[in-house]
């Protein structure tokens, strides 16, 4: 029975909601793009822009019940990382139109975040005193924009392969090889820069709260593994002439690396993290 006086859930709730509008902005975005259908392909950005703020509505709630941001259960990290990521990859197109393509494979992640997410406990914490830092907001604001990044030149290293291997028509409405894989490339950089960011973000907190700034952590590790992976693709692409689909295909790679660092590592029982994702 639905109470309306359980945060919880009201939050699961509108989660749900919001998880129902994306799906539906996919299946209008993946038929306007394959069949060319221009109204179809409008209508699922409005539904987008409306699971967004229904999305960002139940994020904001769910931090006023909580007195924290939404960065220490896996559910709510789950969350706000397809939250961070739809923003985003709606702010990049109206600066770089041509990556409008990669909403194929942003819309379907996007519930797909949220619904796993959902399968993990959705109760409410507090947070302890001892961790509230702005090193910690910054720390996790920087790996959530990574993230976007990365699944957006991820979706155009797909989208390369595709067109590479196949000869479906709809393919050739899409931008060239050489533009997909440059934006691919681009993306590729940005995520290894906020990845940066995040992990120095990360040991100046771990300095404040345990002391030191590095501790070889299972999560600090991984995270430093999948950084050098994001480097090794730049460096092969920038200095080596590596592109097309060799290049496609390491970048997937990195990304699996960058999805074991973030949502495996953290639980495992000999991680310090282990304690704040359950």
């Amino acid at each position: 029975m639905f109470n309306v006086n359980d945060p919880v859930t009201i939050d699961v709730s509108v989660h749900w909601v919001a998880v129902i509008v994306y799906v539906l902005a996919t299946i209008a975005n993946v038929w306007g793009v394959i069949f060319t259908k221009e109204k179809a392909v409008r209508l699922s950005y409005s539904l987008a822009y409306l699971g967004l703020a229904v999305h960002g509505v139940v994020l904001l709630y769910r931090w006023v019940a909580t007195g924290h941001g939404p960065y220490m259960a896996r559910y709510e990290i789950l969350s706000s990382n397809a939250w961070v990521l739809l923003v985003l990859f709606l702010v990049l197109t109206k600066v770089y139109p041509k990556i409008k393509v990669a909403s194929i494979v942003v819309f379907p992640a996007t519930f797909l975040l949220i619904a796993l997410g959902l399968f993990f406990s959705p109760e409410m914490t507090r947070m302890p005193p001892s961790m509230r830092s702005i090193w910690l907001v910054l720390h996790v604001l920087f790996y959530k924009i990574s993230v976007a990044t990365i699944l957006v030149a991820l979706a155009f290293s797909l989208i390369l392969i595709l067109k590479t291997r196949t000869s479906h028509k709809w393919l050739e409405r899409l931008p060239s090889l050489d533009v997909v894989d440059i934006y691919a490339y681009r993306f590729a950089g940005f995520s290894f820069v906020f990845w940066a960011i995040a992990m120095l973000a990360g040991s100046i907190w771990a300095y404040q709260l345990w002391g030191r700034f590095w501790g070889w952590d299972p999560v600090e590790t991984w995270s430093l593994i999948t950084w050098g992976a994001f480097g090794m693709y730049l460096h092969l692409r920038r200095f080596f002439g590596w592109k097309g689909e060799r290049a496609a295909y390491f970048y997937i790679l990195c990304t699996f690396v960058s999805i074991v660092a973030l949502y495996f590592t953290p639980l495992l029982e000999t991680s310090i993290h282990s304690e704040y994702f359950k």
